[in-house]
């Protein structure tokens, strides 16, 4: 069994089936993209397995255990933390208490909570800014610092929702970076972008929904290559044209 395992959840809202009958797996250490076309599902799938939202049906585990249901802050501590597309820290709070708060997740003893702050607050590269409160920082350090916050709780496993998107060329290249770093610290990475660019080059496996469903499976270049995924994001015209 891999570190992750999805099996066959499904949500509706109202009339809307966000996600139908998903199923997948995420081994240890691994970078798994998930791709498709705005409304196929991504955030709702991510929403599920970290808690926030509970499956209609089917069921998430991790490493073994059945957390399908389970509270967000119970998923935490468990070792499964996301972050999210829109960045809000608590803005009256300087980066390092930002930080700090997460830490007190895991660790109770306050010097050993500084210092694992110190840690992550170096790791994300913004110890220059320690003392900037939340509200005075731009969009894409409020991006870092988001990922920090996830960190500081002590996850095996990141859900990250879209860290790159707003990013420059090089503000995108540098969290790219980040995120290797994170990964090959040993924590595991499910993580959903836009930018093609960014997440051809991170994934080591990728899945694509559309329309709620799963659409194909597969490494990037034969993601690249799949019929089906191009006419989901390009259209069926383009695609045929494409191979005329």
């Amino acid at each position: 069994m891999g570190l992750l395992e999805v099996k066959n959840i499904s949500k509706s809202f109202g009339g809307l089936k966000a996600v139908n009958r998903l199923s997948f797996s995420l081994e240890k250490g691994e970078l798994l993209g998930m791709i498709g076309p705005n409304g196929a599902g991504k955030t709702t799938a991510f929403n599920m397995i970290a808690g926030y939202f509970a499956p209609d049906a089917g069921e998430v585990f991790f490493k073994g255990e059945n957390i399908t249901g389970l509270r967000p802050w119970d998923v935490c501590r468990k070792g499964v933390v996301r972050t999210f597309q829109l960045s809000k820290p608590f803005g009256n709070l300087s980066v390092f208490d930002n930080l700090l708060v997460g830490t007190f997740y895991h660790q109770k003893n306050r010097l050993l909570a500084k210092r694992n702050a110190e840690e992550i607050m170096e790791f994300i590269e913004m110890t220059g800014q320690r003392d900037v409160e939340g509200y005075n920082l731009t969009a894409f350090d409020r991006k870092k610092l988001e990922l920090g916050r996830a960190l500081a709780t002590g996850p095996e496993l990141l859900l990250l929702d879209e860290v790159v998107a707003g990013a420059n060329p090089h503000e995108a290249a540098a969290m790219m970076e980040l995120i290797k770093r994170v990964q090959k610290n040993g924590v595991t990475i499910l993580i959903v972008e836009h930018v093609m660019k960014v997440i051809m080059s991170l994934s080591d496996r990728l899945i694509v929904l559309h329309h709620g469903e799963k659409l194909a499976e597969g490494s990037p270049d034969e993601i690249s290559r799949t019929e089906k995924v191009l006419q989901a994001y390009l259209g069926e015209k383009y695609a045929r044209a494409r191979n005329s």
